[in-house]
């Protein structure tokens, strides 16, 4: 039995129903009529008898009389109450096992909406015993847009006494979505109660389902068969058409069925006198199908071929027929299609960008196309009849000739293989490569007929494959180069930095002093190479800023002057208004200064070096080689000299780590990927035109930046020059985190004589048990950027989920884009590049130091 509550259990009773047709409630007045009574004689009693004889005119005796018989009434209506309440109780029980017993959901609800009593099986059907019907339901809809409104609906005529039922779709509360037949009974003498039941007609509906879907299978079926389908009755009305036939006469399909249409009069050709109204054929009765020309009212044509049987009509009288229509001007057109398809095929074969030829079984063309023909250069005319291995260069000849055989013969067709052309009729076609696929042809009994080839050019692609391959061996050769860099700047920071602590005791005059600048310049020069192998690896530290070419020309003017020397005259051409471009300023003048210089050696006779600047607008993306510039506005360097020039066999080559033009010691081959690798780390393009004899043009497009931050440009700028003179001591604890020994020597020595603390560690995870006992003292933290196992960046994101707030600065050889990327662009992090002197690092602390104390 379902429990909703001792509330709703004793609903039935305490509403008044079972209560008073028990007898409990006469009991309860007996009660309390007897409490009233020894109330009243409790105090008389217990007064002098003469004044409860003043009081009530009866003699004491009579009150203690009436007191018991108070009491007597009290205990008798107790009893009463007692086998009352268990006769409400078992009524109450047979009540509840009878709603049990009922397999269908049932609910009981009073006027104000509360659940009475609910069965088991309203349990196990809705699962919200506590919750009234409409309510529960309401929440179950599922798929239903009107459930809701006819659910509503019902609640409301049940509300006004009408009793009714709706269908609805809910989801049970196993997830099942199922059907539901809700019926509501208003009570006829209890206004406001309402006894809902919930039946469960899933299979039902499920059935009906099936059959309906059954249903509509079978009518769309015939209705839209690709054959047609009509009946008629012995007057030659139609009785059914389906939709095909329908559409084929174009008719209305509700006006043919109708029977406003009849036989003959959808028959093109006249019938016979004398024919029955249900006979297309125009002869005997017997004839039962045949071909007729039919036309609807639409005037649309065509030839039908029907096949007809005629049964007793429905209930045995008159008769009808069964008809089947088949459109016989599908065929004539498929003839008239076949027709075109071998013209459209023709076209296809001659007008496709793939070279065919069709070979005999003697390895002859018998014929071929006009990309073929393109790829020899011969018409398809005068290639018929030659032998196809004829077009095949002499080298290649041997292995397409076995793989022609072995396809003939029978075996797949394989791989494709790649081939070199020679010009069969001319030499105009050797040095092409295509791709040959060989499939067999066979005729009707399988045997082979010939060998159908397809050429597909790949001469264009051979090229690019070449350039790719080229650009991924200067990649890798780049990465060594950023790699080599990467050691030779901690080394060169170690070797900078101890000559920095040997110049601080050894000042000019003194005797070491030389020497010690001697090896501190030829460090110095080292650390020039260095950048030049990180310029052609795109993996320098580039300091971009917001510059305008011209100014970086007229500054560089006097020094190419010098460069290329008296015999070649420089002209330098400024555009207007110059688009601005954020570059680093050494590297670009250093990209001039190497073009200057390939110019005058292109020159040793003398000529003329040509400078000009412009502002290009791209507006579609050009593409030149394996480089496509995107659309945008740039500012255009060109570079021109009148020199001896650059052969074509060489010039896809010249940006290639290196390569070089010169003699012997000469020259290192790395001026040029140099400009390479600038450019295309600033997000530029360098292209180069180049004749013998007539000179060379490179033109480098740099992209135009934005906005232009001049002042904030400036201040850095000047902040940064007037960092040289000041002072660089200072005080504070620094944790100085480098896994080359030497660096972090020099470093914290360097550190220690400008007056701070530092405390040292060689790896991540040491930095990090520093950090556990000097957390809160240390005021900067210095780390290398690339370590083995814990590197810089993921020691970073460990402090600052310590200290979020703690100062950084970054040293590496490699870009700072390297690094910055993993940080989310976080300002509180700096940079200090290698290799680095002692006034770099005192410098880079002391700035970062002041601005953690602003």
């Amino acid at each position: 039995m379902a429990r909703t509550g001792d509330r709703h259990s004793l609903a039935p009773c305490g509403r008044g129903g079972l209560w008073r047709a028990s007898g409990c409630w006469r009991a309860v007045r007996a009660v309390i009529l007897g409490l009233l009574v020894c109330l009243w004689a409790a105090p008389v009693t217990a007064a002098p008898e003469a004044i409860t004889g003043a009081l009530t005119g009866m003699t004491s005796g009579t009150v203690s009389l009436l007191t018991g018989v108070g009491l007597i009434g009290v205990l008798i209506g107790g009893l009463i109450c007692l086998f009352a309440h268990a006769r409400c109780r078992n009524e109450r029980v047979l009540f509840r096992e009878s709603l049990d017993a009922v397999p269908a959901a049932r609910q009981l609800v009073g006027p104000d909406g509360s659940v009475v009593i609910a069965n088991g099986a309203f349990r196990r059907m809705v699962g919200e015993v506590s919750t009234p019907t409409a309510v529960a339901l309401e929440r179950q809809l599922v798929g239903d847009s009107d459930g809701g409104e006819r659910l509503a609906r019902l609640a409301e005529h049940a509300a006004a006494g009408i009793a009714g039922h709706a269908e609805l779709t809910v989801k049970s509360p196993t997830g099942d979505v199922e059907w539901r037949d809700v019926i509501a009974f208003p009570l006829p003498n209890r206004p406001g109660f309402v006894l809902w039941g919930v039946d469960d007609i899933t299979p039902r509906r499920q059935v009906e389902q099936i059959i309906q879907k059954e249903q509509e299978r079978f009518a769309d079926l015939v209705e839209h068969a690709p054959i047609g389908f009509y009946s008629v009755d012995e007057e030659g009305r139609f009785l059914f058409v389906n939709e095909t036939l329908s559409a084929w006469l174009g008719l209305a399909h509700d006006q043919v069925n109708a029977g406003q249409l009849r036989l003959h009069e959808v028959v093109a050709a006249p019938v016979p006198e004398g024919t029955a109204p249900y006979n297309p054929f125009g002869g005997g009765e017997s004839v039962l199908s045949g071909e007729v020309v039919l036309c609807g009212p639409s005037g649309r044509r065509f030839q039908a071929y029907i096949r007809q049987e005629v049964v007793p009509g429905e209930a045995g009288k008159g008769l009808r027929t069964r008809s089947i229509v088949h459109d016989l001007s599908r065929e004539r057109e498929l003839e008239a299609a076949l027709q075109i398809s071998e013209q459209r095929f023709r076209r296809f074969f001659e007008e496709a960008p793939v070279g065919i030829a069709l070979i005999d079984g003697d390895g002859r063309i018998e014929e071929c196309n006009n990309a073929f023909g393109a790829m020899v250069e011969g018409t398809s005319t005068r290639l018929r009849s030659a032998a196809l291995i004829d077009f095949i260069a002499e080298e290649d000849r041997a292995g397409v000739s076995q793989r022609l055989s072995d396809v003939a013969a029978g075996q797949p067709p394989g791989q494709p293989i790649d081939v070199r052309l020679a010009g069969g009729l001319s030499s105009g076609a050797d040095g092409r490569t295509a791709t040959l696929y060989a499939s067999r042809r066979e005729v009707g009994t399988g045997q082979a007929s010939g060998l159908i080839a397809h050429f597909i050019d790949t001469t264009e692609q051979k090229k690019l494959e070449a350039q790719f391959t080229q650009s991924q061996k200067m990649q890798a050769v780049g990465q060594l180069a950023g790699g080599i860099a990467h050691d030779f700047n901690n080394l060169l920071t170690a070797m900078i930095g101890f000559c920095d602590l040997l110049l601080l005791r050894h000042r000019a005059g003194d005797q070491s002093f030389a020497d010690i600048m001697q090896i501190k310049q030829n460090a110095n020069r080292a650390a020039n190479l260095v950048r030049q192998l990180l310029a052609f690896s795109r993996q320098q530290t580039l300091q971009p800023r917001v510059l305008n070419v011209t100014d970086v020309l007229a500054e560089l003017s006097h020094l190419l002057r010098r460069l290329i020397g008296e015999n070649i005259e420089l002209q330098m051409t400024h555009g207007r208004d110059l688009f601005p471009v954020k570059v680093d300023h050494g590297q670009l003048e250093q990209v001039i200064i190497n073009l200057a210089v390939n110019a005058r050696d292109a020159m040793p006779e003398g000529g003329k070096l040509t400078i000009r600047t412009s502002n290009v607008t791209v507006a579609t993306p050009f593409s030149r080689g394996p480089e496509t510039m995107p659309a945008g506005d740039y500012a255009l360097i060109e570079v021109i000299d009148t020199g001896t020039g650059i052969a074509p066999q060489i010039i896809n080559r010249i940006f290639d780590p290196f390569f070089s033009t010169k003699e012997v010691g000469s020259g290192t081959g790395l001026g040029l990927s140099t400009v390479y690798g600038i450019v295309k780390q600033t997000g530029g393009f360098v292209f180069v035109d180049s004749k013998i004899g007539d000179g060379t043009a490179f033109s480098i497009y740099l992209p135009r930046y934005g906005a232009v931050q001049a002042g904030d440009a400036a201040r850095r700028e000047g902040a940064g020059e007037a960092a040289g003179g000041r002072d660089l001591t200072g005080i504070g604890t620094v944790l100085l985190v480098e896994d080359e020994d030497a660096v972090r020597l020099f470093s914290a020595r360097a550190l220690r004589n400008k007056g701070y603390t530092v405390l040292e560690a060689r790896s991540g995870e040491a930095a990090l048990e520093i950090i556990e006992v000097h957390l809160d003292s240390i005021d900067l933290l210095i780390t290398d950027v690339v370590m083995p196992r814990m590197d810089g960046p993921t020691l970073i994101r460990e402090v600052r989920g310590r200290r979020p707030e703690m100062k950084v600065i970054f040293i590496s050889g490699y870009t700072e884009d390297a690094f910055r990327k993993r940080l989310d662009e976080d300002d509180d992090i700096h940079f200090l590049p290698k290799p680095f002197s002692l006034k770099q690092l005192a410098g880079k602390v002391k700035e970062v130091m002041r601005e953690g104390a602003a």
